[in-house]
């Protein structure tokens, strides 16, 4: 509230100075501007003074806060015949006096390199005791559209909706969007709508003859750009067909896989099959037969069971019989002796009670056969 006063007393003070004093401000350019960023512009601010104005000359240039509780911001001062141009450092080396002597009547101001964050209400006020005059001007510094990406959104197909979608990263609004064909006979199709502020461009049940090259175009009130897009429509696929096909894959990838596993299966099942065989034990096959031996053999065990019963006495007795030929069957089966022996004489076959009556204990004695198998 204080604030305000004080600006209120100023006001008239400054308001009733002015009455009596000869000093205006005689500049007639506009109140708002609009620039694009990276440009340069001329704040105007020409003066006249009277006889009556008799005082120092100030100049000052003043960026007026948004908010009334806060201060004005000081960008450029002329006290005491200087110019103070860096008073302000986001704008250090950017603005001047556009005359190298303020004092002749021209206040007025270049900026150059504008950036979007130079917006503002720009006031120019001129002392020169005792009068005091001032001009508000506002500038508006405006991003032209960067240049605008361009992309179909849906399927490109006959009989479908598609999307022609146009965007700009960087712009000042409002922007706005529009496009326009460049192949064929240069007109939208039929059931296109824009949509001015989003820049999409909607075609409906779309037909080959949509297909061609088109180019969108963002801008504002500081510039333009621009992108091209080629559409083609095409006649939808054979969704028969292709989804034969994909039955017609998948059976016969099924297929190799089960043929692998049958594979994989049988081998598995033989090698089981082949380790139970090798270690089977067969009950149903008679023991191998005794080896026929032969007559060195036979010689030489009966000769090793004779020298075992000899003593040293009657060692010398013992002769080693020749073995430069092959006994006959018969000397096979009766020990080799240096006198044949008599025949063996068959004991009387004693029956079995008889036998126990004379102490004997009956003993079973298991038959052989010739090549001297158990029977």
């Amino acid at each position: 509230m204080e604030l305000f006063t004080t600006r209120f007393c100023c006001a008239m003070m400054t308001f009733v100075i002015g009455l009596v004093s000869g000093l205006e401000i005689s500049s007639t350019g506009p109140s708002s501007i609009e620039k694009a960023s990276g440009e340069s512009v001329k704040l105007d601010c020409q003066f006249t003074q009277g006889s009556e104005d008799t005082g120092p000359l100030d100049i000052e240039w003043s960026l007026r806060a948004s908010d009334s509780l806060r201060e004005d911001t000081v960008v450029l001062l002329y006290a005491g015949d200087r110019a103070y141009e860096d008073y302000y450092a986001p704008m250090k080396g950017r603005v001047h006096f556009n005359s190298p002597d303020p004092k002749n009547g021209d206040a007025s101001i270049s900026l150059t390199g504008l950036k979007s964050s130079d917006s503002g209400m720009y006031q120019c006020k001129v002392k020169k005791a005792p009068g005091i005059r001032s001009k508000t001007i506002q500038l508006i510094v405006m991003v032209k559209p960067s240049q605008p990406r361009c992309s179909i959104e849906g399927p490109s197909l006959e009989g479908k909706d598609l999307v022609l979608r146009c965007v700009s990263k960087e712009g000042t609004n409002p922007m706005r969007y529009s496009w326009d064909k460049t192949s064929g006979n240069k007109l939208l199709p039929p059931t296109a709508t824009l949509d001015a502020a989003g820049g999409g461009l909607t075609v409906k049940n779309a037909s080959a003859s949509a297909s061609g090259s088109y180019r969108c175009t963002a801008s504002n009130r500081v510039g333009s750009d621009e992108c091209v897009l080629q559409l083609n429509v095409t006649p939808p696929p054979n969704t028969a067909g292709i989804v034969a096909g994909s039955i017609i894959a998948v059976l016969l990838i099924l297929l190799i896989i089960a043929i692998i596993l049958f594979c994989f299966c049988r081998v598995r099942h033989r090698k089981k099959y082949e380790k139970e065989i090798c270690n089977e034990i067969r009950e149903d096959v008679p023991p191998p037969k005794s080896r026929v031996s032969t007559a060195r053999s036979f010689t030489v065990g009966s000769q090793r069971s004779s020298l075992g019963s000899m003593s040293p006495s009657n060692l010398h007795e013992y002769v080693k019989p020749q073995y430069d030929k092959i006994p006959s069957s018969e000397e096979f089966e009766r020990p080799p002796s240096r006198a044949p022996l008599p025949p063996p004489t068959i004991a009387p076959r004693m029956a079995g009670p008889n036998l126990s009556r004379m102490g004997g204990i009956a003993v079973m004695i298991p038959a052989q056969n010739r090549d001297g198998s158990i029977v």
